[in-house]
């Protein structure tokens, strides 16, 4: 299956260690794999795009990866189950995986609502981050009403709400309220990769 990646840049990095002063030069010299993770609605595309754009480094939207099954009873208005998922993990894992063994960054966008879906995208290799995006239910399902182009319906997000599990202090992610404007979030998260101090870091 083809893969659309959505921004491209040679991938000449190296691992770094050290905070620097400033996370777009910390940035250049990382290979980081980083996970946009939250519910439909989220914006974890739109965040994504700017972030993988700013620092020229291949973005891929999760939704892409998902089966056509899982597609079709999305559209019906159906909620996929764990072993509906389980492909479309594998797939997003793989992606991960290779750009590990390259020592390459990548930002995937998938919505990543269980520990158990995350922990399953950590066997794929070092260096896995994630990003939770957050926003109240009402703000979600407005969203992903006003999406013309999407095949998941309104009915679906009160659904990915309640089976979210908030990544746990072990799991180092970082929690944005994705209600701030998307460049102000695409710099969050360029200070929290590149070693800087977040102030929504937990």
């Amino acid at each position: 299956m083809e893969v659309r990646v959505l921004f491209w840049a040679p991938a000449n990095h190296i691992h770094f260690s050290g905070a620097a002063a400033d996370p777009d030069a910390s940035l250049a010299l990382m290979a980081f794999r980083l996970v946009l993770m939250g519910p439909a609605g989220s914006g974890k595309t739109t965040v994504g795009k700017l972030f993988a754009a700013r620092h020229g480094i291949p973005f891929v939207d999760g939704d892409a990866l998902h089966p056509a099954a899982n597609i079709a009873k999305m559209a019906r208005g159906e909620a996929l189950s764990d072993a509906d998922r389980a492909p479309w993990l594998d797939r997003v894992a793989a992606l991960l995986s290779e750009h590990a063994a390259a020592h390459r960054s990548i930002v995937i966008a998938c919505s990543a609502l269980k520990r158990s879906y995350r922990d399953r995208l950590r066997e794929a290799g070092s260096g896995v981050r994630f990003a939770l995006l957050t926003a109240p239910r009402a703000v979600l399902e407005e969203r992903v009403r006003a999406r013309a182009d999407h095949y998941m319906p309104t009915s679906l997000v009160a659904d990915q709400c309640d089976q979210l599990e908030p990544p746990a202090a072990n799991e180092h992610a970082l929690l944005l309220d994705a209600t701030m404007p998307v460049e102000n979030l695409a710099g969050e998260i360029a200070v929290w990769v590149g070693g800087g101090a977040s102030r929504l870091k937990f």
